[in-house]
C-alpha cells in the first residue's frame, strides 16, 4: 500500500466512528446504554422506535465495535463496548453544548425554573450527602441504579417517587439525577417535590458524566 493510500485508509477507519454517530436516535441508544446493559425492546421502548429499527442502528454501531451484544436464545442484550465510549458521548455532547447556540437555547428552555447543580460542585454534593444534609434521589429504573450510582443515593424511580413522597424528610434538601444533561426525568422530580412543598434541585449530570470526571461512583450488591 502506497503512502497517501495508507493515510486515506486510516483517516476511513476514524470516518467510521464519526458516521456511525451521525443519528440522533444512534446517540440516544448511546446515551441509554451508558446506564447499562439493555434488551433491544427496552432500547426501543425509551428511544420511541419500533424494535426493528432499534435493531437497525445498533447493527450500525456493532459494525463500528461502539456496542457489543449478548445473546441468550432468541432474545439480545446490548451493552457499550467499553468505557471510552460512555466518555466519548459525554465529550460529544460537551462539545456540542459549548460550540451551538441552538444547543444552548433548547438547554436554557428545558432548566428554565430549576436550580441546576454541576459537576463542578460534585465533591461539595458528595459531603452534603455524607453529612446527611442532603438527600440524593436516583430517579432511573432501579436496573440502571443496579449497575452504578453516585455514592450515596437513593433509589426511588419517577414512576414511584409521588407514592413514596412520605419516605423523604421535609427538613432537608433534595437533589434528583437522572441519566444526563439531556434527561428530562429528574426536571419532573424536581417539580413534583416542589408541588409537595420539598426543597429540591436538579444534578444536571448523571453516571456516565461522573465517571468521565473521575468521580467515585458506587455498585449495588445483588
Amino acid at each position: 500500500m502506497k503512502p497517501r493510500e495508507m493515510k486515506d485508509h486510516l483517516y476511513g477507519q476514524v470516518a467510521r466512528i464519526g458516521a456511525a454517530l451521525a443519528s440522533p436516535k444512534r446517540l440516544e441508544l448511546l446515551e441509554l446504554l451508558a446506564q447499562g446493559e439493555k434488551s433491544v425492546e427496552v432500547l426501543a421502548q425509551a428511544a420511541s422506535v419500533d424494535v426493528k429499527l432499534a435493531s437497525a442502528h445498533l447493527r450500525v454501531l456493532r459494525i463500528a465495535q461502539l456496542v457489543a451484544v449478548r445473546r441468550d436464545g432468541k432474545s439480545r442484550s446490548y451493552r457499550l463496548s467499553g468505557a471510552d465510549v460512555s466518555a466519548l458521548w459525554v465529550t460529544l455532547r460537551g462539545l456540542a453544548e459549548s460550540h451551538l447556540a441552538e444547543l444552548q437555547v433548547v438547554m436554557n428552555r428545558l432548566l428554565a425554573g430549576l436550580e441546576r447543580l454541576t459537576l463542578e460542585s460534585g465533591h461539595s454534593l458528595l459531603e452534603k450527602v455524607r453529612a446527611g444534609d442532603v438527600v440524593l434521589l436516583d430517579v432511573r429504573p432501579e436496573s440502571e441504579f443496579r449497575t452504578a450510582h453516585i455514592p450515596g443515593a437513593r433509589s426511588v424511580p419517577l414512576d414511584e417517587l409521588e407514592a413514596r413522597i412520605e419516605e423523604l424528610p421535609r427538613d432537608r434538601e433534595v437533589v434528583a439525577y437522572c441519566r444526563g444533561p439531556f434527561c428530562i426525568m429528574s426536571d419532573a422530580a424536581v417539580k413534583l417535590l416542589a408541588r409537595h412543598g420539598l426543597r429540591a434541585s436538579k444534578a444536571a449530570e448523571g453516571v456516565p458524566e461522573w465517571r468521565a470526571a473521575g468521580l467515585p461512583l458506587e455498585f449495588a450488591t445483588a
